[in-house]
């Protein structure tokens, strides 16, 4: 079965082949690859989906500090901001991308979706279109279930390691998985689903992986508040049948090739970018110093 996962199309000719829905045919794939039954898939996609839910509370309600400084509660204060740039939704999903992604880089309980480096956008997302819409739990998971099948494809035919495609191949999969989960959610069918995707991809490509001193915290923690407004405007223009010309697989294509492409210092190794930048540098410095003075301590018998 794993062929249903080689490209897009393939996915969705399988789907009409069998007269089963795109997300019944990922659940086929989960029962065959890890010999899981339909009830233990959908309970650990029900406690992956508490664990993002938590993750957007904990990010609101409690100190996110990093241990380098960068993070300083950021979400909370876009959250508690009295003006909404567009409207009071669109800050609460920036400032829950925002939070969920601070959870992570303070080394708080997240959901790799598809990365940590990624794992604010999904729950930014899911909480803020099951609440403007009162979806239920069960169709968030079945919408989590289509994700995994959009970034299956994205993995095998281009990446989603910061570390091999940048920047593009982690943010970008999880903002067109995220897109993919409001179209489903909205009744989209599975053209839209498909434009969705690559309309996405088509605004990451070439966004290279440049964390400042090394550290999943800056820009990241940013780009994944942008990368869930960029899910919602792509399901926005998807939804109302604009086409992204270029089809999603060779959407995938061009991002696979964009990463090859890349240089090594823009995948993930803090040479070039905005970790190459002399503020960049300077941080980088300040937080080995500080590990150095640290470690003495902590290894201390």
């Amino acid at each position: 079965m794993t062929f249903l996962f080689d490209s897009f199309e393939q996915w969705k000719t399988y789907s009409e082949k069998t007269n089963q829905s795109l997300v019944d045919v990922v659940l086929e794939y989960e029962r065959n690859q890890k010999s899981r039954s339909n009830e233990e898939i959908i309970a650990g996609l029900e406690k992956a989906l508490n664990v993002m839910k938590n993750a957007v509370k904990t990010g609101l309600e409690e100190d996110m500090t990093s241990r380098s400084g960068m993070i300083n509660n950021g979400a909370k204060k876009v959250f508690r901001y009295p003006t909404a740039v567009l409207s009071p939704e669109f800050q609460k999903l920036i400032s829950r991308a925002l939070a969920a992604k601070e959870v992570n880089s303070c080394m708080g309980l997240v959901v790799a979706a598809p990365t940590a480096g990624a794992s604010g956008i999904m729950p930014g997302v899911l909480v803020t279109l099951q609440e403007i819409h009162n979806i239920d739990d069960r169709k968030i998971i079945d919408a989590m279930l289509l994700s995994a099948g959009i970034a299956l494809i994205i993995e095998q035919k281009a990446s989603i390691a910061g570390a091999v495609g940048g920047c593009q191949a982690e943010t970008g999969t999880a903002a067109a998985m995220g897109a993919g989960a409001i179209t489903y959610c909205l009744g989209g069918n599975t053209d839209q689903i498909f434009n969705a995707v690559a309309i996405t991809i088509q605004c990451m490509l070439g966004l290279v992986c440049d964390p400042v001193a090394g550290l999943v915290e800056i820009p990241c923690v940013v780009r994944n508040a942008s990368a869930a407004a960029i899910a919602n405007s792509s399901a926005q223009i998807a939804l109302a049948d604009v086409s992204s010309v270029i089809p999603v697989d060779e959407v995938i294509a061009a991002m696979g090739e964009i990463g090859e492409s890349m240089e090594t210092r823009y995948k993930e190794t803090a040479l070039g970018g905005l970790a190459a930048t002399a503020t960049g540098q300077r941080i980088a410095k300040k937080v080995l110093i500080r590990d150095i003075e640290v470690l003495p301590d902590e290894n201390a018998g």
